[in-house]
Formats: C-alpha cells, structure tokens, sequence
C-alpha cells in the first residue's frame, strides 16, 4: 500500500530560499522566495511556509483557510 501511496505522489520539484526574521510563539516567521517563479511571500508559522511549499507542488486539496497563498 505505501508503494501506491508513493507512486500516486506528485514528482515536482521546486527551490525555496528561505530566510527566518523571527522565532516567537514557538514557530518561525519569515520570507519564503520561489526561485523558479521569482516570487517572495510573507509566512507567519512554520506551518504556513509548508503550506506555501505544498502549494507551490500543486499538491494542496485547496483548503480554504486564512493562510497565505502565492496568488
């Protein structure tokens, strides 16, 4: 089953340059830039760069939510 899971995977790839401003609250807030697309965004959690990450992949289920977004 973890082969299907894996084969089902999205392969593409992306490169992120991330720069960490601050430490608070127990997560990171900071910039994230999209190299490829040359494209910079604000994140206020370590969840939200992953988030942002994931959606860079096109492999977000468009959950719609408060968190930023590289529109």
């Amino acid at each position: 089953m973890e082969k299907e899971i894996l084969s089902n995977a999205n392969t593409g790839k992306a490169t992120f340059i991330i720069k960490v401003l601050f430490r608070q609250n127990a997560t990171w807030q900071g910039k994230i830039q999209w190299v490829e697309k040359n494209k910079t965004q604000n994140f206020r959690s370590d969840l939200e760069m992953l988030k942002l990450m994931d959606d860079a992949l096109k492999i977000s289920d468009n959950d719609e939510d408060d968190t930023a977004k590289w529109d």
